[in-house]
């Protein structure tokens, strides 16, 4: 749909409303407090992705304990950083950030690098995690674009419910136009606005009445159009190859020596072809090695 009429003032007015609402809301997380390196910073982004703060926070405290520098993730073994990862699902993130660990310590002496291009060449880590990370740990003005900073923008600034599938090019230059020039102002609108995003923009239940951007929104004034017809982005579960690879996972993690997982207890009501497959994605992820092809024994790779 087309863009209502860009206005500065009103950007501006939005951005102070959004950052005025943050000073007297925004949650007490760790990876937001100042003494949190750039590390932790990286380590809740990956985190983050995909999963509630609520799992995140327990597993992010372990992981920063365990693991307070890159140095000492690189150390550990893939294995040590997948059984780490517990259930927070998606588990070649944790492979990722151990990948990426291993070339902060090669390329960077150790260190997360406070510039663009050097992020975005490490492992598992894309245009988002790289803004994030140049913001919220260096304090440098860059456009964050998450999903909840997209339904923010899309609904108070276009007045459409939900966004699309991916960024487009029309979505980016608008949000880069919201950012605030004072680079202060403008790490506090990316933290501000994600925040809102969260916890009162929501995507399904939206408590507008508690909004600071109840008076300018868009979507508001229009009468909030579309939820109620907008496509539920629901993805099914149970008797899922995901589900069945985190089954797997969770075998081997549980376990010091190498396992024939076909004959577990814990994936008896799964077919045989569907261990398979499961079993040949994960070797071919490169989460799960096969140790004794003679006796089918997996083990985390």
């Amino acid at each position: 749909m087309p863009y209502p009429p860009h206005s500065e003032r009103l950007d501006a007015t939005r951005v102070r409303a959004v950052a005025t609402w943050y000073d007297s809301h925004a949650r007490d997380l760790p990876w937001r407090r100042p003494e949190c390196s750039a590390w932790g910073v990286l380590v809740s982004e990956v985190m983050l992705q995909q999963t509630p703060v609520v799992r995140v926070l327990p597993a992010w405290e372990r992981w920063m304990e365990r693991w307070p520098t890159p140095a000492d993730l690189a150390s550990a073994t893939q294995a040590d950083a997948v059984r780490a990862w517990e259930r927070l699902g998606y588990p070649r993130r944790a492979k990722r950030l151990w990948e990426c660990a291993q070339a902060l310590v090669e390329r960077h002496d150790g260190a997360v690098p406070a510039d663009a291009d050097a992020l975005l060449a490490l492992p598992g880590v894309g245009d988002y995690t790289a803004s994030a990370v140049l913001t919220f740990a260096f304090g440098h003005r860059a456009v964050v674009l998450d999903t909840n900073v997209r339904r923010v923008i899309g609904r108070a600034w276009r007045g459409v419910p939900l966004p699309g599938p991916s960024v487009s090019r029309d979505e980016r230059e608008l949000a880069a136009k919201v950012v605030p020039a004072e680079v202060a102002d403008a790490v506090r609108w990316a933290a501000a606005s994600m925040e809102l995003g969260a916890l009162v923009c929501t995507a399904r239940a939206p408590r507008c009445q508690d909004c600071p951007l109840v008076a300018t929104c868009e979507w508001v004034a229009a009468g909030s159009p579309g939820l109620a017809d907008a496509p539920r982005r629901t993805q099914a579960w149970h008797g899922t190859d995901r589900q069945v690879r985190g089954r797997i996972l969770a075998l081997l993690r549980a376990s010091p020596d190498p396992l024939t997982v076909a004959g577990s207890a814990m994936l008896a009501d799964v077919e045989p072809g569907q261990i398979d497959r499961c079993l040949h994605g994960l070797v071919v992820d490169g989460l799960v090695a096969l140790v004794d092809a003679e006796r089918g024994r997996f083990a985390l790779a």
